[in-house]
């Protein structure tokens, strides 16, 4: 998946020569879950002219029963060796696009809505790069957060029980051609981050999906659970996903500008702008779940105060400082996002965002670099910063009435999201929860 572009023909080749026998199929659903099915090579040559057929209405947010018929289309440069299942009938996966009947994009596929929005920024000549941290859990099973260490931020040797899981996660992704920047362990007990150098954006939410999909199977393989949940364990650090971005035109860095004392150029200003400005609507794709609320809290790394800084990580968005002769380095990077969000549809939205500050001149303030949990209420007026939702209700009810969010996502993904979330929140609401259990029952 790295840098190669490969052909139908290079597919075909590659399964020859790797005695491949299965071929998964991936895509996801809305919530950026991981959905996929296999075919044998056999059916290969014709799944890659023809795409492959399957029932839609059983996929969250896509089609109705009565228009239920999509086609799986693989992209081919997309095509990777599982290099963890055995070499002898070995398995291969490709990444589809989802097509109607009549080949038209389906404007439920998550894909296709980061493809659209990359096209916007491509017709002004730029292209979208994003390099996120993604950050995990490594608990002794599914069924709790019984932890594996008592390990801190880049503890090693016996405080980082999971140094082998991370080696063979990393490994395994460097085989299937995605490049890693470095890992380590992270804050909490039992937590894990590794981050994947910068590339293009629908590249790199296909490798999130991959990513997640790797952790998942390598750390199942020595009988460990890995999460991407949010927020598991109550007053540890949750897991995020910070996404540094930028836009380039050719090899030219869009954000930089040499002669500005932040070495932000205007347009890289109200990219920030616009993300800033439109943070709290795009907080419903970036933290989807109810657990995510239980991460976006002072006091535990996460933003919620929307504003910018270079140095200070308590602000939503962060512009790492400028060093000589690294230009291309210049970046933002947006610190609300969890790792269980669906990357593309979060993508699409900061794109968006950013390309709105862009189009429509947003202004920008000057970099907030107190530490902005100690700020009382006048001086949060005075600053003019606000924060992102505190539940998953109040992030539906901003996303509800944002013409940008449904101009980004199309009608029928923001009217299943905010459906499906809705769905999510009152079964939430309804239930009894250890919480109530512990405080309550006692006293009433």
């Amino acid at each position: 998946m790295g840098t190669r572009s490969l052909s139908k023909k290079d597919v075909l080749k590659l399964v020859d020569e790797n005695a491949v026998k299965f071929i998964r199929f991936w895509f996801c659903d809305i919530n950026g879950q991981m959905k996929g099915f296999a075919i044998t090579k056999e059916e290969l040559k014709t799944a890659l002219d023809e795409g492959m057929g399957f029932d839609g209405s059983s996929i969250k947010g896509f089609a109705r029963i009565d228009e239920s018929d999509m086609i799986a289309m693989p992209d081919p440069s997309t095509f990777v060796l599982l290099p963890y299942r055995p070499k002898e009938k070995a398995v291969a996966g490709m990444f589809c696009d989802i097509l109607n009947p009549d080949r038209s994009p389906y404007q439920g596929d998550p894909r296709h809505i980061l493809r659209k929005t990359l096209e916007k920024a491509k017709n002004q000549g730029m292209t979208f790069y994003v390099g996120p941290e993604l950050e995990f859990f490594i608990f002794k099973n599914s069924k709790s957060t019984e932890v594996l260490d008592e390990g801190g931020y880049f503890d090693m040797t016996t405080l980082d029980a999971a140094t082998e899981v991370r080696r063979e996660v990393i490994l395994t992704l460097e085989k299937m051609g995605v490049d890693v920047e470095y890992s380590h362990h992270e804050v909490a007990p039992s937590q894990h981050e590794i981050d994947l150098r910068y590339t293009e954006a629908l590249r790199m939410a296909d490798i999130v999906m991959l990513y997640r999909m790797v952790v998942k199977e390598i750390a199942q393989k020595q009988g460990l659970y890995a999460t991407f949940m949010p927020k598991p364990i109550f007053g540890q650090n949750g897991s995020g996903m910070h996404t540094h971005q930028s836009l380039f035109k050719g090899d030219s860095n869009v954000f930089f500008n040499s002669n500005d004392k932040y070495h932000l150029s205007p347009q890289g200003k109200a990219y920030i702008a616009g993300i800033l400005k439109h943070a709290q609507e795009i907080t419903l794709v970036c933290n989807q779940w109810v657990n995510s609320y239980k991460r976006l809290v002072p006091g535990y790394e996460a933003p919620v105060y929307v504003c910018w800084a270079r140095r200070n990580r308590s602000a939503l968005v962060r512009v790492p400082m400028y060093k000589p002769g690294k230009e291309k380095a210049t970046r933002m990077e947006f610190r609300s996002p969890d790792p269980a969000c669906n990357p593309y549809l979060a993508f699409a939205c900061m794109l968006s965002a950013g390309l709105k500050g862009i189009e429509e001149k947003y202004f920008i303030a000057e970099p907030m670099e107190r530490d902005v949990y100690h700020l009382n209420d006048e001086e949060m007026k005075e600053h003019k910063i606000t924060c992102l939702p505190g539940s998953l209700i109040e992030a539906i009810e901003i996303s509800e009435k944002s013409t940008f969010l449904k101009q980004t996502l199309g009608e029928h993904i923001f009217n299943n999201l905010i459906f499906g979330k809705k769905v999510e929140w009152d079964e939430y609401r309804k239930r009894v929860h250890g919480y109530e259990i512990d405080t309550y029952l006692p006293i009433l």
